[in-house]
Formats: structure tokens, sequence, C-alpha cells
């Protein structure tokens, strides 16, 4: 098991249907055992989607982004991933064998889970690079910084004329 005691969070799949039940034995047994310092927040990513019924009336269902599946912050030893490894419901960690493979920062923050803080080390009227996304090795002028949406806006010379684009922070590093 991995010495780093620092959580991540690990994706754990699961029998069809029993994601709900999956977290709420989860979150039972870390109680139980007193692994609440270990097995942090478990997780079924859900978005609320629209349907338009066939006499027009509208209703809003919740679905699971991912069947199968369930995303645990934990930090991982021997005692919870054997709690997580042998809940009723479980198949396994995302990974190889015994060894689970956490999400990476960008992984997290793109599915929503939870949204991950990035500092950034420019100002207004620096470049930076766009490091991802459809703008990749473009190069920015910066033109506003938004710390609390985590957004950097600027232009960028495309085709020969100056391009506005909105970008997060997550994309972007100093020049």
């Amino acid at each position: 098991m991995s010495e780093e005691k620092q959580a991540r969070w690990y994706v754990v799949h699961t029998y069809s249907g029993h994601e709900n039940k999956v977290k709420m034995n989860i979150e039972k047994l870390a109680m139980n055992r007193g692994m609440q310092d270990k097995i942090l927040e478990v997780v079924v990513p859900t978005e609320d989607v629209v349907e338009v019924k066939d006499n027009g009336q509208r209703k809003i269902r919740t679905r699971k982004l991912f069947p199968s599946y369930v995303i645990i912050k934990m930090i991982v030893d021997t005692d919870s991933w054997y709690l997580v490894r042998n809940t009723q419901g479980v198949t396994g960690f995302v990974g190889h064998g015994s060894n689970p493979i956490p999400l990476t920062d960008e992984e997290v923050c793109r599915m929503g889970i939870e949204k991950v803080h990035i500092d950034v080390d420019f100002e207004v009227g620096d470049t930076v690079r766009v490091i991802s996304g459809p703008f990749a090795t473009q190069v920015l002028e910066v033109e506003e910084i938004n710390p609390e949406k985590q957004i950097v806006r600027g232009k960028t010379s495309m085709f020969g004329r100056d391009t506005p684009i909105e970008l997060e922070f997550g994309q972007v590093e100093k020049f």
C-alpha cells in the first residue's frame, strides 16, 4: 500500500445500480470503525436532466454521471483499502490489483467533485502560455484575472488578428 498520508480521490467500481448503497455502507463502516480520518468523503456524481414528456410536461430527473462508479476521497493504507474493497457491492478500485490509482487534480476539477483553488503568479499585462485545451501552445496577453471564478481573460493572435479568449487558471502558465 501507499505510504502517502495525503488524502486523494479514488474511483471504485460497483455493481450496477448499487452506487448509493455502496456510498452509505462505506460511510457507515468508516464511522463504526473510527476511520473518518482516512475515508473523508464518498461521492456519487449526479446531474439534473430536464425531460419533456409526451404531454409537454417538463420533469427534472437526477441521473448518475458515472453509472457503476463511486468516487472516494481517502488516505489509502491497508485498513482503509480493505474496508472499501470488502464493502458489499464493490467490485474493486480502478487501478492495478491492490494499487489504486488516484485521480489527478485536473480530473477532479473537470469532474466537478471538488474545486481546486489555484494561485497564479502572473498579473494583468503579463504574457502566459496556454498548456491545455483547444488553444494549447498559444500565447495569451492577460487583460483580466478573476480569482473567485479561477478564470483569466486575454487576447491571443490567431489568423493575424487579436482574438479574445477566457481560460481556467489550470490551463495557463507564466511564460
